[in-house]
């Protein structure tokens, strides 16, 4: 365990703007191609900020992005509308797929299931939802994931609701679920972590999820 633990690195970039990070991650997954660079997890939080998949449906911002509150930025992920920003835990796991199975299925299932693990260590009963990608405490969602690949070299990832202010969501319909109502770690735990604390955790289900996939 501990030696596998050294081949994924983990970095904690603090709170960015989406274009740095995104430029962040494109610099890690050509650095990785080129095996430049270990499989790394990159950990953040953002500036307010609203996402969509680059899809011609964009019923899930609901108004014309110069109406919403924040600024918003189409990218190379799947999925629909979501928003980020402080309090919110980001994931960008930069990995050779090749090494885990090379089966985007199974990896979104294990980022599932380390974020579960993660929910779990605070007591918090978290959920998959038959038919929708992402983690759920009952019918309050608390993480989403839309990711990207490029040669098998894995970016874009995910994001759990650690603290902070939820409001922004009521502006979008988020991934494009009507019913979804959002929450947090602090509205689910009386525990009130940190972000960077709670990035910690998270690093660790990942890494001991991503362990059941290495390829031998």
């Amino acid at each position: 365990m501990e030696k596998y633990s050294q081949v994924i690195e983990e970095k904690w970039l603090g709170r960015i703007s989406y274009s740095e990070a995104l430029e962040i991650q494109n610099r890690f997954v050509t650095d990785r191609l080129e095996n430049k660079v270990n499989d790394t997890i990159l950990l953040l939080e953002h500036e307010p900020v609203y996402t969509i998949g680059r899809t011609r449906d964009k019923s899930s911002l609901q108004k014309e992005a110069s109406d919403l509150p924040y600024p918003v930025f189409e990218t190379n992920r799947g999925g629909q509308a979501t928003y980020h920003g402080p309090g919110q835990l980001v994931g960008y796991p930069i990995l050779d797929l090749k090494l885990y199975k090379k089966d985007l299925h199974i990896y979104l299932r294990s980022l599932e299931k380390a974020l579960i693990d993660a929910c779990n260590q605070f007591k918090i009963k978290a959920t998959t939802r038959k038919g929708l990608t992402g983690v759920w405490c009952s019918n309050r969602k608390i993480a989403s994931i839309g990711v990207g690949v490029r040669h098998w070299i894995s970016m874009h990832g995910f994001a759990i609701n650690v603290s902070g202010d939820l409001s922004p969501f009521k502006e979008i319909i988020p991934c494009g679920i009507s019913d979804a109502e959002m929450t947090s770690i602090h509205n689910e735990s009386s525990n009130k972590v940190s972000v960077k604390d709670f990035s910690t955790v998270v690093s660790k289900s990942i890494k001991n999820e991503l362990l059941n996939l290495l390829e031998k």
